[in-house]
């Protein structure tokens, strides 16, 4: 085990160094105090990976828990082939009797099936932390976080998005394969874990960025041309076949989330959340993108 003491200011370092005695197999660094870079958290994960012993990184965090105890032997598998250098998996949120947190899952399991369903497609551009594999030798070789140390975030969506090719991403979907994480409290730190998140878009690659405006675009405009079609058409055959298409679209695709939710171990999404958030959720990345705003980490 390698622990990287990524400037603590409690004695988390003496705790450590304390159980080093007791076990040989557990190993200390540090990110140097004073280490002038944007994310030392980038920094961090360079160290743990120079000080590993053997080829494979599995990244997670700290408060993640494994859908199961073959979480590990799940995300190797996708290293099957030998020109698979990163495994991108599923990270999935706890789930609460509160709105908000049906705004997270329903915000998650939209991402989790863009990114997973782009890689699956030739096209992976992202990847989460909380469950996420690479060959250190490749991490290496393709020069890691060099190019990434002046943004403060993206150590997994930046990353991936630089480097993920058609040839070399696998992805892994078993249900033993997910990892879960207690979801925000409250709509304030679920914005600003958002803000954190789109804060590094602008250094997607340009291919990236115009296949991820194509979605929110289309989807405005359906809903344009959706309530432009019953105003001016009012109760006319036009305006009833455009409330049919509105209508048929709305549940393929609460059977097509509900379907995804029930494989990756999630709750039913209610049908008029799914119409909310499919509204709501483009105008609030919108507005965090075109209002940018200060934050402390």
């Amino acid at each position: 085990m390698i622990v990287v003491d990524d400037g603590s200011e409690d004695n988390s370092r003496e705790i450590v160094e304390a159980y080093m005695v007791r076990d040989p197999r557990l190993h200390l660094t540090f990110v140097p105090s004073g280490a002038r870079v944007q994310s030392t958290k980038k920094l961090a994960i360079t160290l743990a990976a120079k000080a590993a012993q053997y080829d494979y990184l599995l990244l997670t965090d700290a408060d993640c828990v494994p859908e199961s105890p073959h979480w590990i032997a799940s995300m190797m598998a996708g290293f099957k082939n030998p020109q698979t250098q990163i495994v991108l998996g599923f990270g999935a949120y706890f789930s609460e009797p509160k709105h908000i947190n049906r705004l997270v899952q329903h915000d998650t399991l939209f991402n989790g099936l863009h990114y997973l369903g782009a890689a699956l497609c030739g096209h992976p551009y992202m990847g989460v932390g909380r469950n996420l594999a690479y060959r250190k030798s490749f991490f290496f070789e393709s020069g890691g976080f060099t190019h990434l140390m002046t943004n403060r975030a993206g150590d997994d969506d930046l990353f991936v998005n630089h480097v993920a090719t058609r040839a070399n991403t696998e992805v892994v979907v078993l249900p033993e394969s997910y990892t879960w994480s207690p979801a925000k409290k409250s709509l304030k730190e679920w914005l600003l874990q958002k803000r954190r998140h789109l804060s590094v878009s602008h250094a997607y690659r340009t291919e990236t960025k115009f296949r991820l405006s194509i979605e929110p675009m289309t989807r405005g405009l359906f809903y344009m041309l959706f309530i432009a079609a019953l105003v001016y058409y009012q109760l006319s055959l036009y305006a009833l076949v455009a409330l049919g298409i509105f209508l048929l679209r709305w549940i393929l695709q609460t059977t097509v989330l509900n379907l995804s939710a029930r494989r990756m171990g999630l709750k039913r999404l209610n049908p008029f959340s799914i119409l909310w958030f499919d509204i709501a959720l483009p105008l609030i990345n919108l507005w965090m993108l075109i209002i940018p705003k200060k934050y402390k980490w």
